[in-house]
């Protein structure tokens, strides 16, 4: 069955209204809950109708000051409706006005067509309003140099990293310092995730949840940390390999996260093979996650913002030793010297050489083959040292119980590699 091109042009504009319907009435949804809000569904509602009306208008009389003036009539509005009231402690009303305000200009966008970035931005706008109690509470458990350290963070990435120069230096090429610096930004801000959830955790210490947000930051971290609460209090022993177990898996995931944006065309040879290590892991790690039940409390593992100038720019130096060796290496021996570096530096960290050998596949000088039987490599490697670490700092019993998960995690991967 044909459907005529006109049939969808003039279903373009209400669905503009209907889009824009949808927008005010999710946002209303969340503001009707709060008791003092002077802005619930309907109010929401018509908001982001008026605001797509307003476009309307203005585009049809070529006349701009049609928007502003509604914008202008929206906030007078909602400004209107708190003057004079007696607020609770602590509420000012400006949230709501903000959110009215928003619902309108989302309005105005969906009409100029800008739908996709109006949708998403409303989402995280109700996604904001609706979580005022944990990023208050975020807020709160966060230490003062906490914020310092992203704020020096903030200036590094968002005002030095423009100024870098985007081009290869020394032997090889190696070393870009705009590129190397992008790559601790990311790796940090996937870091940052992780801490910035574990300190939202509080008392919600689900057993899945911290390890998987640990490993999000470091599961070597993570290891460490949990083995030595196992040698002081013997009993943690099935809670503390559930969680290193768990921090483990997670690692995979991370994996796929930052090849997804660093290398986006590797993913079809790197995500067969990273699923596998993960469906083979699962099930030691859902049997250690029912043995440690009813073990103890899990408490949160201390690790460092990695925001600190300190722990981005040490990542950053090994991550620049590690790229220059891997392209060295990769140069004189081809793929062998690049395994060899894998193994070796894959010991203290899997992201620097993830990086390097999806950097290596990226500028061409190495298969995707290569750069994921690297980063297979290096989580072998790495899953060696954590085991090692587990028996020197939590004893005999817990490597013994972490070393299922690591074995089945491994053999998935190399599986995984072998028939990709």
């Amino acid at each position: 069955m044909n459907v005529p091109a006109e049939f969808f042009e003039e279903l373009h504009v209400p669905l503009q209204f209907l889009t824009s319907l949808a927008i005010g009435l999710l946002i209303g949804l969340e503001r009707q809950r709060n008791p003092i809000a002077k802005a619930g569904l309907r109010t929401c509602a018509l908001v982001a109708l008026f605001g797509t009306v307003c476009g309307l208008l203005a585009q049809s009389t070529a006349t701009a000051w049609i928007i502003a003036a509604g914008m202008v009539l929206t906030g007078a509005m909602i400004i209107a409706a708190y003057a004079g009231e007696t607020l609770p402690e602590g509420e000012s009303g400006t949230t709501t006005v903000i959110a009215v305000l928003l619902c309108y200009g989302f309005g105005v966008m969906v009409w100029y067509g800008h739908t996709q970035h109006a949708v998403g931005l409303a989402v995280a706008a109700t996604a904001l309003l609706h979580f005022k109690i944990e990023l208050h509470g975020l807020s709160d458990r966060l230490a003062p140099g906490d914020i310092t350290s992203m704020l020096q963070f903030a200036v590094l990435t968002f005002i030095l990293l423009p100024l870098l120069p985007n081009r290869g230096y020394g032997p090889y090429q190696a070393l870009n310092p705009y590129h190397l610096w992008l790559m601790v930004v990311l790796i940090s801000g996937v870091s940052l995730a992780g801490y910035l959830a574990l300190r939202l955790a509080g008392t919600r210490r689900s057993l899945t949840l911290i390890g998987a947000l640990g490993g999000l930051v470091s599961s070597t971290a993570t290891t460490l940390v949990y083995a030595r609460h196992s040698a002081v209090r013997r009993e943690m022993i099935p809670l503390a390999a559930a969680v290193i177990a768990i921090a483990n898996l997670t690692v995979l995931l991370r994996l796929a996260v930052i090849g997804g944006i660093a290398a986006p065309e590797a993913l079809p040879q790197l995500l067969p093979v990273l699923g596998a290590g993960m469906a083979c892991g699962l099930l030691p790690v859902r049997w250690q996650s029912r043995a440690a039940a009813g073990n103890g409390e899990v408490t949160l593992p201390e690790v460092k913002n990695p925001t600190q100038l300190r722990v981005a720019a040490g990542f950053g130096l090994v991550y620049g030793g590690v790229l220059f060796g891997a392209a060295w290496l990769s140069h004189v021996w081809g793929s062998s010297g690049l395994y060899a570096m894998a193994a070796a530096s894959g010991i203290a960290d899997v992201d620097a050489i993830s990086l390097s050998s999806l950097q290596l596949f990226n500028t061409g000088k190495i298969e995707a083959s290569s750069a994921v039987t690297a980063i297979v490599i290096a989580y072998v490697s790495n899953n060696i040292f954590k085991v090692a670490i587990a028996f020197t700092a939590g004893g005999a019993e817990l490597a013994q119980r972490c070393a299922p998960a690591f074995s089945a995690s491994t053999a998935g991967l190399l599986l995984g590699a072998v028939l990709v």
